[in-house]
């Protein structure tokens, strides 16, 4: 473990935002200030990586958050090797645990994963000496998502504390909303949650967020509406009527977001379903920051690799130096 991972309490990994504070979880994001910059450079590359082989391990589908990963590794001058689970040693049958001691084997240095079962990034971490992100385990937590979350928050109404955030949606089956809450809370913003009964996890108000009953009522009360897709590839069972019935009930459009304050901003972490859980008209409108979510996920990477790496916060400026 580095000096810079004991003071930021981040240790070697980064598995999700449950164990840390509130103070380590700005830190990141003061951190990730800095490499936003180097994305508007007409060069966009910083040798602060340069040297290190940093795998990408995604057996599971993505496109946005494997993306930004290469995106924020190549930006810092890291060597990447791409994963996925087709055409990998994993359909043959080999252990998540054989997978990774072979890349130890060749001398890497970190590892992003991405796996289909909770704790796996946990679990894999426990067992490789590499440095290891989890880019979204299961049900359980996506910290990376939640951290480019919280900087779009911070960067249109300048504080985190005091807001008022509700996450409306497919709460049960989404790792992106457990990441949010526990950085929401911890940042000292107050947190709601919204849909159908059914898709809305048993005593989730033990967690210190309030349930509020229909999408109307989130509408009057946030400052932030975040926008959840339903999960359909995980849902085994009936959990709504039909896409459409839920649109009709839950669903954010122009004509219900007149019942908004004027500050109130629109968040969605993708992929979107238009039409079912947010229409295209507020999806595309003045509300959303949709699209500078996905600009601050390729900092916010940066700023995690830079610190696992060993980076220090109050240097990450001078990281950029570098560039051209």
């Amino acid at each position: 473990m580095t000096a810079q991972g004991r003071e930021l309490g981040l240790g070697k990994d980064l598995i999700g935002l449950e164990s840390l504070t509130g103070a380590q979880i700005e830190a990141i994001l003061d951190t990730a200030e800095p490499f936003k910059e180097i994305s508007e450079r007409k060069i966009k590359k910083v040798p602060v990586l340069r040297g290190q082989t940093i795998v990408n391990l995604f057996l599971e589908p993505s496109t946005r958050t494997r993306i930004s990963f290469e995106f924020a590794e190549k930006r810092l001058s890291a060597d990447t090797v791409n994963i996925s689970s087709a055409g990998s040693s994993v359909q043959k049958g080999e252990t998540l645990v054989d997978t990774a001691r072979n890349l130890e084997a060749m001398r890497i240095h970190m590892v992003v994963v991405r796996h289909g079962s909770s704790g796996a990034a946990k679990f894999l971490a426990d067992r490789i000496p590499s440095n290891v992100i989890n880019a979204g385990d299961g049900q359980h937590e996506h910290p990376t998502q939640a951290l480019l979350d919280l900087l779009t928050i911070r960067d249109r109404f300048g504080a985190i504390a005091g807001r008022r955030v509700c996450i409306v949606g497919d709460i049960l089956h989404s790792r992106v909303a457990r990441s949010n809450i526990w950085g929401l809370l911890k940042c000292g913003a107050e947190v709601a949650v919204c849909g159908p009964r059914t898709l809305i996890p048993a005593g989730i108000e033990e967690l210190g967020v309030q349930r509020l009953g229909s999408i109307e009522e989130a509408i009057e009360w946030c400052d932030v509406l975040y926008v959840l897709r339903l999960q359909l590839e995980r849902m085994e069972g009936g959990y709504v009527p039909s896409l459409r019935e839920y649109n009709r009930v839950f669903g954010v459009s122009s004509e219900r977001l007149g019942r908004a304050g004027d500050e109130m901003i629109v968040l969605h972490p993708g992929p979107m379903n238009r039409g079912v859980e947010i229409d295209s008209d507020v999806a595309d409108g003045p509300r959303s920051v949709i699209l500078p979510q996905v600009t601050n996920g390729v900092a916010v990477r940066m700023a995690v690799l830079y610190l696992l790496a060993g980076g220090r916060p109050e240097l990450a400026e001078d990281a950029k130096v570098g560039g051209p």
